[in-house]
């Protein structure tokens, strides 16, 4: 690679970032009718109230503190409280907290435990005098004890004012519940009730704080994607009245999602009052004549978000976008279709190491003609740098004539001096594309290659600092510079020596340690990126040799 190109190619970049700002981002105006919009609160509807005084305890007391049904299929196991009917207990069977850990993910717990994140649905009313169910509610069972993929339950509660609440909750073999609400009025009076469901997260989790992946509130309405970290919400809550949508707090890797029913209108609102709460109301009282019956429905995805999992939900149960709920980014076709070519190569192969390999040898082929355009050029740049130092010493004192002397000279032999820059440019969209893929999706965590690496999505645990762990000793987390790294910057050494030398000795110098500032730079990255990168600094340098030869440049 020629460091010259990715200096200009970063500077490329930045420039787009400055251009988009200046020409593309909202205007202040914009920003602020925005914030109006999303903080305007809609009064049809009752707020969910949140006014409760909680002592905590152990997840263990916390899970003994009430009487539950458990539930369980292929993918999650947990229970749910009795007192309130709350899910507020559910673990992945499936994945662990560490690679070599025994322990599952635990996602959802108890309110009373200092990490409490849980999922209650129900309903308010404008009526008043009237007894409705609420956190504190002892709900019995009718009917089956344990919630299954082929075995619902059913949780009633009646008031002493002659009205039925009953909850029928079903779970897929995924990451679903199907929640039906149903009120039955055995009085002579009428009432009107609003559905709502609500998630609620005590403190905010641990965050990997990185700009290329959303944690905290999410949620799309009318199509619009909207994301909330939790910093923001603290400071401004945010309010939605719409038609269609979906919402929930996400994770890297897990989501806890609410959809409300169908073509219902309803209020979202995102706000912290002393926790984290994603909730929905309906806008539209639900009339409960006397002697009548009325009823609603949520789903709920508590998902470890595995792509083709959360695809198959937003096809099939028609969840608009709900494919957002992973974050592919600004560039979502081209990171999410370059995820599904890893992912092919991994179905055939085993092995996401060798994936990405494979991926790696299909985009220099993709792009061969291209690159040895470029090649071509670069390798003419090197035959004539003799002849450019000569003009260069020439007309030192004039810029203007050693220019024109370097364009004739380059027009006469038929070179252009920034074709270098392509292969730069053909491969910074992939490397950012790999990167995302790497971080953000669930498939490539805890995924081994060869050897001593046993976590694509993580750095290369080795150190050149202990010899690679020959030395019995562990070096602070900024001198872990391991094998891939090393080799990484290596190949860009050598890749380096192929390309023509800067004139300029400061620039010399500077490239001469580039290879060395990019290792250090990369050395945290997820290892699978860095292998990308090292075998594609071994195809290019491949390419390019072979380039020279046929042009009789000399490679050393």
């Amino acid at each position: 690679m020629d460091t010259k190109n990715v200096i200009a190619a970063i500077s490329l970049s930045a420039a787009v970032i400055i251009l988009y700002s200046l020409f593309f981002a909202p205007s202040p105006k914009e920003l602020k009718d925005l914030n109006q919009e999303k903080t305007a609160l809609n009064s049809e509807a009752p707020k969910l109230d949140v006014s409760e005084k909680i002592i905590e305890i152990s997840r263990e007391d916390a899970i003994k503190d009430s009487d539950r049904i458990k539930f369980e299929n292929e993918n999650i196991k947990g229970s749910i409280s009795l007192k309130g009917g709350i899910i507020d207990d559910l673990i992945f069977k499936n994945y662990t907290e560490t690679l070599e850990g025994q322990n599952n993910i635990t996602l959802l717990n108890p309110k009373k435990f200092s990490q409490g994140y849980y999922i209650e649905t129900g309903w308010v009313s404008s009526s008043k005098n009237i007894d409705l169910p609420n956190s504190k509610t002892i709900w019995k069972v009718d009917g089956n004890n344990k919630l299954t993929p082929n075995q619902p339950v059913t949780l009633t509660w009646s008031n002493n004012q002659g009205i039925i609440f009953e909850k029928k909750i079903q779970i897929d073999k995924k990451f679903l519940f199907f929640v039906n609400q149903t009120i039955k009025n055995k009085s002579n009076k009428s009432y009107d009730f609003y559905s709502f469901g609500q998630i609620t997260r005590n403190k905010a989790p641990d965050i990997t704080n990185f700009y290329i992946l959303h944690e905290g509130l999410i949620g799309v309405f009318d199509d619009q994607l909207v994301e909330e970290d939790y910093d923001d919400i603290k400071e401004k809550e945010f309010s939605k009245k719409t038609n269609s949508g979906w919402l929930g707090i996400t994770d890297k890797y897990w989501i806890t999602t609410l959809i409300p029913e169908e073509n219902k209108e309803f209020r979202a609102d995102f706000d912290y009052k002393n926790k984290f709460r994603a909730n929905f109301i309906e806008t539209q009282p639900l009339e409960l004549a006397s002697n009548g019956t009325v009823s609603s429905n949520v789903r709920v995805i508590v998902a470890a978000k595995e792509v083709d999992v959360i695809d198959d939900y937003a096809e099939n149960l028609k969840i608009a976008k709900f494919d957002l709920a992973i974050d592919w980014g600004w560039f979502y076709y081209f990171t999410k279709n370059f995820f599904f070519a890893i992912d092919y190569f991994f179905k055939l192969t085993g092995n996401f190491g060798i994936a990405i390999i494979l991926v790696t040898i299909c985009i220099r082929i993709l792009f061969f003609p291209l690159a040895n355009y470029s090649f071509r050029s670069m390798a003419k740049m090197k035959i004539l740098q003799p002849e450019m130092t000569r003009l260069k010493e020439l007309h030192k004192d004039d810029k203007m004539k050693l220019q024109q002397a370097l364009m004739q000279l380059y027009k006469r032999e038929g070179v252009n001096p920034v074709s270098g820059c392509l292969p730069i440019f053909i491969q910074l969209p992939f490397f950012f594309a790999i990167y995302k893929v790497l971080f953000v999706t669930l498939e490539m965590r805890h995924q081994p290659f060869f050897g001593w690496i046993k976590d694509l999505s993580e750095r290369d645990s080795t150190s050149i600092f202990n010899l690679f762990g020959l030395i019995p000793w562990d070096p602070p987390s900024f001198l872990i510079i391991g094998v891939w790294p090393c080799l990484m910057g290596l190949t860009m050494y050598f890749q380096q020596k192929l390309n023509p030398t800067p004139p300029d000795p400061i620039q010399q110098k500077i490239f001469m340690f580039f290879p060395l500032f990019l290792t250090i730079i990369l050395a945290p990255f997820p290892s699978g990126l860095v292998i990308y990168w090292t075998i594609n600094n071994i195809l290019t340098m491949a390419q390019q040799v072979v380039i020279m030869k046929q042009t009789k440049v000399k490679t050393t």
